[in-house]
């Protein structure tokens, strides 16, 4: 009788280097979009983003229906006039501003201006009393007025004839356009605001991936160190397959996100626009190059300033700056995401690692500086250099294409910046395979340098 033999059949094999990462990536990918709070920040940000410009457009066009009293007491007879009831204030004159009933919490009564004497003469002779402290509208009212009758009267103290025409024909404003012209004679519209908006918009979503999702490949390999997951990973994938696929997996998430950012806020601004109007627009649009905080209600755009904005906006280099865009968002990321995923595998808790983090965060804190800096002179100096530091070119660079940049100062930022993503990912994967089994004691810059020369 024989006696059956085991059946072995064929030896497991290892996946390959491409399936090990690819698995990795889709691991990574699927945790992370069906977490909660994933669905619930994408859905939330494009509707904050909308009220950050639209909502106060909205509350600034809503009028106070509460007319304030203010009283106004003028020795002279020659400045009371001047102040003009409108929907928010009305000016009633008084004989004695020193009344006690003017200075009570149940007084109708605002304030009391009180002028004693010629303010060309004597700057200091008025004054406004109130029971609080008096609203920062009514005080740049007063001022105005009396600034512009001051200067008034002490111009025409001087004689000369016809001094009203003169003086409105000095204050008149100029409002330069901007256009662009090329070699062959072809012109179209130009804002300034609207170019440094989108830079600013797009160095804001970089500066925002970055730091969120870097954070994240750290925060990742930090969670599997410590919960010893990650020796059993290491036992059928290599190191670097595995840093690798935290890095593209977590990368494809933020991908996702800011797709599905860009179709809602598009729906979400296009319906803003239908129910507020083209003034509401172009007004939320100025806004949005402001920083998303218009100072008062814009005056509603006649219809050409309106199409001339329209027409800045259709001429900015959308292909330039997409393909830019990408370049930048990519390699930024791998820059600094392979840093991180090194620096998780080299501490032990989470704490140990804001010694490393600390020049992260002041690198890409000093390129938002540095673009902020470079708005006003895009071709200066430190906009050139910041452009071509790797660790602050995604976001000086930026700011800088909307104005026009030379073809080869491109093409040298986007190699430099690729070249030390390069290097960064091979010192951080020679970090990571010997630091993500290394247990106990924080390890020294000087160990961490000798990490790096193993074979």
């Amino acid at each position: 009788m024989t006696t059956p033999q085991p059946h072995t059949g064929a030896p497991r094999r290892r996946p390959s280097s491409l399936q090990a990462v690819l698995l990795v990536v889709q691991r990574e990918f699927m945790t992370r979009v069906r977490k909660k709070s994933f669905i619930i920040l994408t859905i939330l940000t494009p509707f904050l983003m909308a009220a950050l410009v639209f909502v106060p457009f909205w509350l600034a066009t809503i009028e106070d229906d509460d007319i304030k009293t203010v009283a106004v007491h003028d020795s002279t007879g020659r400045y009371a006039p001047l102040f003009k009831d409108d929907a928010t204030w009305r000016f009633v004159p008084t004989h004695n501003p020193d009344d006690p009933a003017y200075y009570t919490d149940t007084t109708h009564v605002e304030a009391v201006v009180s002028i004693r004497a010629d303010l060309a003469a004597d700057p200091k002779a008025v004054t406004i009393y109130s029971h609080k402290e008096v609203s920062a509208g009514l005080l740049s009212y007063v001022e105005n007025v009396l600034n512009d009758k001051v200067r008034r009267d002490k111009l025409a103290a001087t004689g000369i004839e016809g001094i009203d025409q003169i003086l409105a024909d000095v204050q008149q404003d100029i409002s330069v356009q901007t256009v662009k012209r090329d070699a062959e004679g072809t012109e179209s519209s130009s804002s300034t605001a609207i170019a440094i908006a989108a830079g600013f918009l797009l160095t804001f979503f970089i500066y925002m991936f970055v730091m969120s999702y870097g954070a994240m490949v750290m925060q990742s390999v930090i969670e599997e160190k410590t919960s010893r997951i990650v020796e059993v990973m290491v036992s059928s994938i290599k190191p670097f397959q595995l840093m690798m696929g935290k890095i593209v997996g977590i990368s494809l998430v933020g991908f996702v996100q800011l797709a599905i950012w860009g179709v809602m806020l598009a729906a979400i601004l296009g319906i803003a626009a239908w129910m507020f109007g083209p003034d509401a627009t172009a007004a939320a649009t100025q806004a949005s190059a402001m920083g998303g905080m218009p100072a008062v209600p814009a005056a509603p755009a006649v219809p050409t300033e309106a199409q001339q904005m329209l027409t800045a906006v259709l001429n900015l280099p959308y292909a330039e700056l997409g393909i830019l865009f990408v370049l930048y968002f990519v390699g930024g990321y791998l820059l600094y995401a392979a840093f991180l995923a090194g620096v998780g595998a080299s501490v032990n808790e989470q704490e140990d690692a804001s010694q490393f983090m600390m020049p992260v965060v002041l690198c890409m804190v000093f390129g938002m500086y540095a673009a902020m800096g470079s708005a006003e002179n895009t071709n200066g100096p430190l906009a050139f250099w910041t452009s071509m530091f790797p660790l602050t070119s995604p976001m000086v660079m930026m700011i800088r294409v909307p104005f026009g940049v030379p073809l080869w100062q491109e093409v040298l930022s986007v190699a430099l910046l690729y070249a030390t993503a390069l290097l960064c990912v091979w010192g951080g994967a020679r970090i990571y395979r010997v630091g993500i089994l290394m247990y106990g004691k924080k390890p020294t810059m000087k160990e961490i340098i000798k990490w790096m020369r193993y074979k």
